[in-house]
């Protein structure tokens, strides 16, 4: 008995080496240190468990020993804990989310798109129709709920809120509304109360970033038709760049490098770095470089050593490698390798899915793209971001929630 309770120990202690609790991981720049890469890559990945979960391209968040997940069951939207472990769960929270999908979008679902945010021991989540939820990660208990429908003429963008809520300190922060009229608001994190808001543009579908530019402590995101930064203490505007894309579908998560360079891009655009500045108070946008070479569309990069990885929208999906510094272009892999690819990095490894049901691994390399191992780990498209959680990697795929371990 004593020895069994000694390996359970053991195992819960393994699992939670690191928290991956917000939308692409500890720092939400796909980045994590303690992985547990095998010795030698297996011919084929062992399940450790696998549960019907709903649809939508939410991603699973871990928090010590604890999954969570929010998806949708019908025309309802579904908070759901589960052991790591094991895949059982511990607790659901459910709550009605009608939702009309629109016409150009039908191909994507009902979502939700959103990742939930798990921040001083609460989940909290933004469905696809809008509605922000707070929840006890211990038992599921709802503390606070808004869904803004009184509030705005529009409680989300025109193609379902997608954007993932981000904590500083005791605030959460999420872009609400639609693009007529919409709100970049820090609430309190325990009452929900809104200690600061912005307006000035509408919501997009990437999540924001927070990060000290300038020596100044600040969101920094992608809205409907600015890559902007704003102030984390009072929501005050430091400095916006126009940017659009067709159909107003600016996506991607902006990268930071160092303490000064913001690096961002969209469909059929450029990809970007810029060095942002501020003097005598004011503030100053630089470009260092921009790329042609690889625009973006759905999937955001990650700076690994230097070395920006990410997927173009070019010839159906390509890998690639740039320097970070400069924006040379060091590699781009074959074509066809999906619409869409979500991407880590752990030590010397890229770890990546994509909507061909594929886990690639592979190795930081500035010569080409050095696959070690593809994997087929899902029957249908890959959307949601995958979370690494110990020797293993939590997939989501069309309706389904699955651990996987090397």
């Amino acid at each position: 008995m004593k020895i069994a309770l000694a390996i359970l120990v053991l195992s819960a202690v393994t699992l939670s080496a690191q928290d991956w609790s917000q939308w692409r991981g500890p720092a939400r720049n796909g980045l994590t240190t303690t992985f547990v890469a095998p010795a030698t890559w297996p011919e084929r990945p062992t399940q450790a468990w696998k549960v019907q979960a709903g649809i939508g391209h939410s991603s699973p968040v871990v928090s010590g020993t604890r999954v969570f997940l929010l998806s949708r069951v019908s025309e309802q939207e579904v908070v759901t804990a589960y052991e790591l472990a094991t895949g059982k769960q511990i607790w659901r929270n459910a709550y009605d989310a009608p939702y009309q999908v629109n016409p150009a979008a039908t191909s994507h679902g009902k979502g939700p798109k959103g990742t939930p945010l798990v921040h001083r021991g609460r989940v909290y989540t933004l469905g696809i129709s809008g509605t922000l939820s707070a929840l006890d990660a211990n038992d599921g208990r709802v503390l606070w709920r808004k869904n803004f429908t009184r509030e705005f003429p529009q409680a989300s963008p025109e193609y379902g809120a997608a954007m993932s809520p981000i904590g500083e300190e005791a605030m959460v922060i999420a872009h609400v509304g639609g693009s007529q009229n919409s709100a970049l608001s820090a609430f309190d994190a325990e009452s929900g109360a809104v200690r600061w808001t912005w307006k000035g543009d509408g919501p997009a579908y990437a999540s924001p970033v927070v990060a000290t530019l300038g020596g100044v402590r600040q969101l920094v995101t992608q809205t409907q038709s600015r890559v902007l930064g704003l102030s984390v203490a009072d929501g005050t505007l430091l400095w916006d760049i126009p940017f659009t894309t067709d159909y107003e579908q600016n996506i991607i998560t902006p990268v930071i490098v160092g303490n000064d360079t913001v690096i961002y891009g969209g469909l059929s655009k450029p990809t970007v770095a810029v060095r942002v500045a501020q003097a005598n108070g004011k503030w100053t946008t630089a470009e260092r470089w921009r790329n042609a070479e690889i625009p973006m569309y759905m999937s955001s990069p990650i700076d690994a050593g230097g070395t920006l990885y990410g997927l173009t929208q070019k010839n159906k999906g390509q890998f690639f490698a740039v320097d970070t510094a400069t924006g040379k272009t060091l590699w781009t892999s074959e074509g066809r390798q999906g619409d869409n690819a979500a991407l880590t990095s752990a030590g010397d490894l890229l770890i990546a899915t994509t909507t061909e049901g594929e886990l690639v691994i592979a190795r930081h390399s500035a010569k080409a793209f050095d696959v070690v191992r593809r994997y087929t780990v899902a029957d249908t498209p890959i959307w949601a971001h995958p979370a690494l959680a110990g020797n293993g990697v939590l997939i989501k795929d069309a309706e389904t929630l699955a651990y996987w371990t090397f």
